[in-house]
């Protein structure tokens, strides 16, 4: 089995566990009486984490069948890795949050792989996994964009339907302006910080690649 392979179906795996997790998450969000199918589908987690799942398969069909990923799957990725990880980092924020505040946000272990195991595993396969391209910075647009217009349309709905998956969204829960804006704040920074940090992951030669150049170097016969 070539390396390649190998990593094509560490992504079948890590496609599994999520539509698992996104499976039982579902299941277990429904027991609660503010849960509907079209709130659940309103998380910023859940959207980036169904991207991650389709994104993830076609990467590891492609592993199996070419030698380097297609330059915009690459970019895909690298895009969708940026919003998975950044919603884990913004979540255990607002888990800290939530404590200080006196809230209770109860953490299944679907939204633990979801938000941490998953996004931790995929970061690594994403710095050793060969097969990938340079990623151009002009991808921390597109997640900021498309975190903003997320953004603007919970505001919208959640004047509407009266619920919102995040309290520094919900005004009941955030005393001012100034706070919506800070907490705000803070999301949008950490989701360009952790996408400057996985575009410069893809300007560096993956680990697998060195290791297996270290590896035919020390085979080759000493003169």
């Amino acid at each position: 089995m070539t390396v390649r392979r190998a990593f094509g179906i560490a992504r079948i795996i890590f496609a599994a566990v999520c539509a698992v997790s996104l499976v039982f998450r579902l299941r277990w969000g429904l027991g609660s009486v503010t849960a509907t199918p079209e709130n659940f589908f309103s998380y910023l987690t859940i959207q980036s984490n169904i991207a991650y799942l389709i994104v993830t398969l076609i990467a590891a069909v492609v592993a199996f069948r070419t030698a380097d990923d297609p330059r915009w799957l690459s970019i895909s990725r690298a895009t969708v890795l940026s919003m998975t990880l950044s919603a884990g980092v913004v979540f255990g924020f607002l888990i800290q949050q939530a404590g200080a505040r006196g809230f209770r946000i109860d953490v299944p272990w679907s939204d633990q792989i979801l938000h941490f195991w998953l996004t931790a595993f995929s970061l690594l396969e994403w710095y050793a996994a060969p097969g990938r391209h340079r990623v151009p910075w002009r991808i921390i647009l597109i997640v900021i964009a498309y975190t903003v217009l997320w953004g603007v349309f919970t505001l919208i709905r959640g004047s509407i339907v009266g619920w919102y998956p995040y309290f520094f969204l919900d005004p009941q829960q955030v005393g001012s302006f100034a706070q919506f804006a800070l907490y705000s704040g803070i999301a949008l920074t950490t989701f360009s910080a952790v996408c400057s940090g996985v575009v410069g992951v893809s300007r560096t030669t993956p680990l697998a690649t060195r290791i297996q150049a270290r590896v035919e170097a020390s085979a080759r016969p000493q003169r």
